[in-house]
Formats: C-alpha cells, sequence, structure tokens
C-alpha cells in the first residue's frame, strides 16, 4: 500500500499531464481561426498551480523515498514537455521507485539483565 504522499504525487503528475492537454486546446483556440483566449485565460493558471503541486511533492517524494539526485531530477524535469509526468510516473513505478517501505520490524521489549 502507498502512503499518501506518494498516492498524491501520482495524482499530481496525472492531473499535470491533463493540464497540459487542456492548455494545448486553448493554445490552439487563441492562435488558430476563433482568435478566442478563454482557453489560455482558465487553463493557463491551473496548469501553472498543477506545476508547482507536482513540483513540490516530486521533491517531499524524493526525500521520503531517497531518490538519486539523478532521479529527482528527472522528475522535475518531466514536468516541462507535455504529457512527460506521466511517463515519469509510469517509468517511475515499473522500477520501485514508488513502492511504500517495507514495514519497520520492531523487536519484543525484554526486562533488563535477562
Amino acid at each position: 500500500m502507498r502512503d499518501g504522499w506518494i498516492r498524491a504525487f501520482v495524482v499530481a503528475a496525472f492531473a499535470e499531464g491533463c493540464s497540459w492537454a487542456a492548455l494545448l486546446a486553448g493554445m490552439a483556440v487563441k492562435y488558430g481561426p476563433p482568435g478566442n483566449e478563454i482557453g489560455v485565460k482558465i487553463f493557463g493558471p491551473i496548469h501553472g498551480a498543477l506545476f508547482v503541486v507536482y513540483g513540490l511533492l516530486t521533491l517531499v517524494v524524493a526525500l521520503r523515498r531517497r531518490w538519486t539526485l539523478m532521479q529527482t531530477g528527472l522528475a522535475l524535469a518531466s514536468a516541462v514537455p507535455p504529457f512527460a509526468t506521466v511517463l515519469f510516473e509510469r517509468w517511475a513505478r515499473r522500477r520501485g521507485l514508488l513502492d511504500a517501505p517495507a514495514p519497520v520490524q520492531r523487536q519484543p521489549l525484554t526486562p533488563a539483565g535477562r
């Protein structure tokens, strides 16, 4: 079972990818024949917020799961090209980077002197 931070990271990766699609559609409408900027005005700030959320969650998960600097950099860089966050999330899952840590086995307490 994944912890809440990893689950939030996966959701943010997917949402950031979806926001790219919406922003690209808004840009097509803005620069295409209709010339309407409403799509960019709506989806631009949404995409920007999800970009920041994904970046912050990447740092949290990287620290909690002890990713290497290369893995963390790749995760952060994947926020720039469209849909790359979804690809990174799948890649990381296949390599076990998003697996929950094994539960800590506690030793039973023994009285002193035994």
